[in-house]
């Protein structure tokens, strides 16, 4: 069973109105499925779909959380 969990919603600083929001989904696919983070872009909050969503499944968070940091400090 598909649930989700809000995890943090984030001010989008290049949009007025938009927000980056994280979540946990168990389950995305269907039943059996492995976790994800599910991380959706909004230029506006108030339209009920992101303009941007990706999942990243769970056993890869170490290594995107390292490339994100990578990138970060190449900026």
């Amino acid at each position: 069973m598909k649930t989700s969990k809000l995890i943090k919603e984030i001010p989008l600083a290049s949009a007025e109105k938009g927000v980056i929001k994280i979540a946990t989904v168990a389950e995305p696919y269907g039943e059996g499925s492995d976790p994800v983070v599910s991380v959706g872009v909004w230029l506006n909050a108030d339209n009920e779909d992101p303009d941007w969503k990706v999942h990243i499944p769970a056993k890869n968070l170490d290594e995107v959380i390292a490339a994100l940091q990578e990138a970060k400090n190449a900026l």
